[in-house]
This record gives structure tokens, C-alpha cells and sequence, in this order.
């Protein structure tokens, strides 16, 4: 099995950016537990990050008839973007949200995501874990 794992804007500021919500580990060490949590499922991942949404679209299409399923942290554009909803519509493929603060204990706005529409299920507020239990999800070995 291969899995996409599409993580959006500032998500590279890990350990940097309000490290009080998003903890004080960075984005190296966010994909090497990503690496290791495929691993574990014995799932091969291609890891992408973009602070540009047109890159994010551009990497959803190009996953079609390669990837099997996508993991997707949308970030910002979880709230805003009709444009990844779309793609990942568009791709049809199996779909897990991952967002590693509870958006829905946060602003108002963040309580919508257009990008959780087009996914099967969606992993937050648990961390680095919730990119293991969507990679688990989307592998069949959810416990």
C-alpha cells in the first residue's frame, strides 16, 4: 500500500510556531515519526508539504492512479479551501484528515473543514498519534 501524506502551510514552522499548541518537536522530527509509523504497517508513504495551496491541488492530482490513499493535514486551508476539497473529490481516493491541535476547541472559525468533507475520517487534536491512527485507518489495521 502507498499513501500520500500532504501536510499544508506553516506545518514546516514546527517547534517554532506557538510551540504551546503545536508542541516543541519540528517538522524533521514529525516525518521521521511519520516514516516509522508506515513502517510499523509495512505501508510505503510519499511525504509532501507546500505553503501554497495551487502546489497542494497540484500534488492530490498527481496522486491519482499512483497512491492509494492520502493522509492530509490541510492546516490553514482546512478552513478556507474549496479548491482541495475539490481535488481530493476529484482523485476519489480513500482520504484521512489529521490536525495535530483540537481545531474544535479553538476560534470559531476553525470548526469547519471543506478538506474533512472528502475524508473518511478525521484524526484530532492527538499530535504526532493521529498521523499513526489515519496511516493505521487507511491501512485496515485501525485497533
Amino acid at each position: 500500500m502507498k499513501l500520500l501524506v500532504i501536510n499544508g502551510p506553516n506545518l514546516n514552522m514546527l517547534g517554532i510556531r506557538e510551540p504551546d499548541i503545536y508542541g516543541k518537536q519540528d517538522f524533521a522530527a514529525l516525518e521521521a515519526f511519520i516514516r516509522q509509523a508506515a513502517d510499523e504497517c509495512g505501508v510505503e508513504v510519499e511525504l509532501f508539504q507546500s505553503n501554497h495551496e495551487g502546489a497542494i491541488v497540484d500534488k492530490i492530482q498527481w496522486a491519482y492512479g499512483k497512491m492509494d490513499g492520502i493522509v492530509i493535514n490541510p492546516a490553514a486551508y482546512t478552513h478556507t479551501s474549496v479548491a482541495i476539497l475539490d481535488a481530493l473529490k476529484a482523485v476519489g481516493l480513500p482520504a484521512a484528515e489529521v490536525h495535530l491541535s483540537d481545531v474544535n476547541a479553538r476560534e470559531a472559525f476553525r470548526h469547519l473543514s471543506y478538506a474533512g468533507m472528502a475524508c473518511k475520517k478525521s484524526f484530532i487534536g492527538m499530535g504526532f498519534e493521529g498521523y499513526r491512527a489515519a496511516i493505521r485507518y487507511l491501512a485496515g489495521k485501525e485497533d
